[in-house]
């Protein structure tokens, strides 16, 4: 009886101690792991934020959200495939549709708007509220340019690549396949008196500044943040993407790119 005691405490000690040990070496981890806080950290990334920690002195949140957009590789390389059709879908540099891509409910734009353009259905009602509410207090929205086909992306990519080098055109056009006009989400404005270069100094831009995401829509490439949405400040081309997003987006300065990787990309 004695002995088999002595035997009990023995294994009791051997696995509070085991115990112990695992339990330090987590806490060990954690300390020399501060990515892993985050809900939205991968564990099959840590060796690339670790490298792009180094390299770019960001924060540690930063560097685990722009790591899982890929921004750690080059440009249009690490590809992925986005195959259903969402309002927070992300198509970028590194996130494309293909030729086949559809967009469920795209329906012509017969309001504020050129000739031949068409919205998803969501972004549609949402653009005209938005153009008619703002038409209220004489300020001018036009739809110029909204949803585009993989054929006409080809074209119009290929037509700037050819006066003014890839490098160049890849600032500031889509790659066919990549263009977020596939989506029927985005639309490039004017004022219909001033040309869409100078949207930017226009009434109209001002209100959208301060009143978009009531609609949910964002500015989608905007200044100072070039280096995450991988193209110049575009003020005349904004995304929808639901009213929560799009104020969230807004009051926090953020891309879509950063929401995506916080928030839906789990």
């Amino acid at each position: 009886m004695k002995k088999g005691m002595l035997i009990l405490i023995g294994l009791i000690t051997i696995v509070s101690i085991l115990c112990f040990m695992k339990q330090e070496k987590k806490k060990e981890s954690k300390k020399n792991n501060p990515y892993e806080v985050f809900s939205f950290y991968k564990k099959e990334n840590l060796d690339r934020y670790e490298k792009y920690y180094k390299l770019k002195k960001l924060s540690y949140k930063d560097t685990v959200l722009r790591v899982n957009l890929n921004l750690d590789y080059s440009y249009y390389t690490h590809t992925k495939e986005v195959t259903n059709f969402d309002i927070l879908m992300l198509v970028n540099k590194y996130n494309y549709v293909s030729k086949d891509f559809k967009v469920p409910s795209l329906k012509e734009v017969k309001e504020y708007a050129r000739d031949g353009m068409y919205l998803e259905s969501e972004c549609l009602e949402a653009f005209l509220k938005m153009a008619h509410d703002a038409s209220i207090e004489g300020i001018n929205l036009r739809a110029i340019s909204t949803y585009r086909t993989y054929e006409y992306q080809e074209n119009l990519y290929n037509d700037y690549a050819k006066k003014e080098g890839i490098k160049e055109a890849d600032t500031y056009s889509a790659r066919p396949g990549f263009s977020e006009h596939h989506t029927g989400l985005v639309i490039d404005m004017d004022n219909i008196t001033s040309n869409y270069l100078n949207f930017e100094k226009t009434n109209e831009f001002a209100w959208m500044d301060d009143n978009a995401y009531k609609y949910g829509f964002i500015l989608r490439y905007p200044k100072g943040k070039e280096d995450i949405t991988g193209y110049i400040y575009e003020p005349w081309h904004y995304r929808y993407v639901g009213i929560k997003a799009a104020t969230y987006i807004k009051k926090n300065n953020i891309t879509l790119e950063e929401y995506y990787s916080e928030f839906v990309d789990k």
